[in-house]
């Protein structure tokens, strides 16, 4: 009776298995060229697909890819997170390849890691020269999403006492590109207990910010 029963569950189990439905699509870092360290955060992306794939029903595939800015892969993701401390370089091609993800309706999330700002906003200009960095207001759909952020970003670290900001880059009227500045959203995302300092509280608001972010992403018009 035993080995009947554990058959029984095998095959329930593999039945389950074959059924059980493949990944809708994938995120990515980003990696890009400069120095800067791109792969900084390593469990932030992980922790964000696992809640939103909890929290919104998404079916993202649990491990991010990473791309670089030339690789025709990067025409693939819907959503791509950019994260570092320090110098970043497009080349001409890279450049060229990102703006051209963007336009036909990629995604890019900026997280300013602390001390990013002076190096991307160039090489920002190199993808989108027409374009500026605009604050997005604090009524933007983006901060209302699933989760309501009335007043923007949440404040995950403190570093010179400056405010969490917005930014966004907006193509004929679509937001192509989200900044968070002096917030740390990334940061927020890593397991507890990687920033002792940070309360429970920062890492919940980080992952509803960044479900937010995600669902903006994926069904903006």
């Amino acid at each position: 009776m035993r080995k009947h029963l554990l058959l029984a569950a095998a095959l329930l189990l593999a039945l389950t298995a074959a059924v059980a439905p493949a990944p809708s699509f994938r995120i990515a870092k980003l990696h890009y060229g400069g120095g800067g360290d791109w792969y900084a955060n390593k469990t932030s992306l992980p922790n964000l697909i696992q809640f939103c794939n909890q929290a919104l029903k998404t079916n993202i595939a649990p491990d991010e890819a990473t791309v670089e800015l030339d690789a025709p892969e990067l025409l693939t993701y819907p959503f791509v997170h950019m994260t570092g401390h320090g110098n970043v370089s497009f080349t001409a091609s890279e450049a060229k390849n990102l703006r051209r993800y963007l336009t036909g309706g990629g995604f890019l999330h900026i997280d300013d890691n602390y001390g990013l700002d002076k190096f991307i906003r160039p090489e920002m200009k190199k993808v989108f020269p027409e374009l500026e960095f605009v604050e997005l207001p604090y009524s933007h759909p983006v901060y209302h999403q699933k989760y309501q952020f009335p007043r923007g970003l949440p404040k995950v670290h403190e570093h010179e006492g400056k405010r969490a900001q917005g930014f966004g880059l907006l193509y004929k009227g679509r937001l192509v590109c989200f900044y968070s500045y002096e917030c740390d959203l990334g940061n927020g995302w890593e397991d507890v207990g990687t920033y002792p300092e940070d309360p429970p509280a920062a890492h919940d608001a980080a992952l509803r910010m960044g479900a937010n972010l995600l669902a903006y992403a994926l069904t903006q018009d």
